[in-house]
């Protein structure tokens, strides 16, 4: 039932999967009838998973970043690519047009001081009761961990990257 909605799902840690896990939950989303949008930060890259999300009915996408992956300090134009991902954000999720909003990689823009901390929270502040509200990427905030109903923390214990294993196609892009 959509009664049923309206939780905040976080997906963290160092470990693979964060995005793939929120995908996931999109398919059996919309498997349900319910309508999804992602919006992606930092993400600009050509990943396998975006040729068979945006044919997917109901779901709309938005992504937000360079081709380069952002390091240690992010540029300027970074930055302003960020704050248009907040911008969106806000406007998706205030919509209420979508049951579930999925903010992929919201968290390392905070890590890398592209947004605040306190742009997530009022986000989740303004989120309508029956909602579904998805956060992905490193290090989210305790706050924002205190907040969510499910948090997963994705802990490396081995990947073939460790041994140079460079991303593979299907599988890591």
């Amino acid at each position: 039932m959509k009664s049923d909605l309206g939780k905040i799902h976080v997906y963290t840690g160092d470990g693979k999967g964060k995005t793939t896990s929120s995908f996931g939950l999109t398919m059996r989303a919309i498997g349900a009838g319910y309508k999804v949008y992602i919006i992606q930060f930092l993400k600009g890259q050509d990943y396998s998973e975006l040729k068979i999300i945006k044919k997917l009915p109901k779901v709309g996408f938005k992504r937000f970043g360079l081709k380069t992956f952002v390091y240690q300090k992010g540029t300027r134009v970074d930055k302003s690519l960020a704050k248009q991902a907040l911008d969106w954000s806000f406007k998706i999720v205030k919509s209420g047009k979508y049951d579930m909003v999925i903010l992929d990689e919201i968290f390392p823009a905070v890590f890398f001081k592209l947004i605040k901390n306190s742009d997530i929270i009022k986000i989740i502040k303004a989120k309508p009761e029956n909602v579904e509200l998805v956060m992905t990427g490193r290090r989210a905030p305790e706050q924002v961990i205190k907040l969510a109903d499910y948090v997963t923390d994705m802990k490396e214990v081995k990947h073939p990257y460790q041994k140079g294993l460079v991303a593979r196609k299907g599988i890591e892009d």
